[in-house]
């Protein structure tokens, strides 16, 4: 009775893992993002640098290393069949996982072949193979780059400011979020105003277009 019992939880949990698991033809994204069918899938445990990247001297150059990637990454496994393991959901709602195609790791192959560096704000899975990379000089480490976290941040700061020089009417979130209001040219709280786009705040030509996006008018 034992064995029975014994037996049927081992069917049932190996149904259940491989139910987990997501199994496709790959299509290309991006460096660091692909489909498997008709699923969005992050890879798990591994940073790109992003489509429109630039790499060089300084980390500033002139080499499109963002495209070079994601072409690496094609020629890789584009139209190949891949299995990938469920691990998360990104705020995007995209499926984070673990890919494997021919039995090899895809997000271990980006990274040893120096194509993209280890993101250890989630996973540290991949840390000595990007140390590997990097003391060979491979891929990415043959030149100066700025990290794709680092280069996000930059272009996020710079989208801010040109949006502050360009706004006309403020639409401010609250800090809880549940406020979202919009200051005119003139009001008390207007000069101070920051916008910032990461969090969702933008910027009106005209009252009337903050009122239909859901911002209501600052009481000063």
């Amino acid at each position: 009775m034992l064995l029975v019992v014994t037996l049927g939880v081992s069917i049932l949990c190996a149904s259940h893992a491989s139910a987990t698991d997501l199994v496709g033809s790959v299509r290309v994204i991006d460096g660091d993002t692909i489909d498997v069918g008709t699923a969005r899938v992050r890879l798990h445990g591994l940073d790109a640098p992003e489509q429109g990247q630039h790499c060089g001297a300084g980390g500033s150059g002139h080499w499109a290393c963002g495209a070079w990637v994601t072409e690496n990454l094609r020629q890789m496994v584009d139209g190949r069949m891949a299995r990938c393991v469920e691990l998360d959901r990104d705020r995007y709602d995209r499926i984070v996982a673990r890919c494997f195609v021919d039995g090899e790791d895809v997000g271990e192959q980006m990274v040893s072949r120096g194509f993209a560096v280890a993101f250890t704000r989630y996973s540290m899975d991949y840390t000595m193979h990007e140390t590997a990379a990097r003391e060979a000089g491979l891929g990415l480490h043959a030149v100066a780059f700025d990290p794709p976290a680092q280069y996000r941040k930059r272009s996020a700061q710079k989208a801010t400011k040109s949006a502050q020089k360009e706004c006309v009417i403020k639409g401010n979130i609250s800090r809880n979020g549940a406020e979202r209001i919009y200051h005119m040219p003139g009001q008390r709280d207007y000069k101070a105003t920051r916008i910032n786009l990461s969090k969702g705040e933008r910027c009106f030509d005209t009252a009337e277009d903050a009122r239909l996006a859901g911002w209501r008018p600052a009481k000063r």
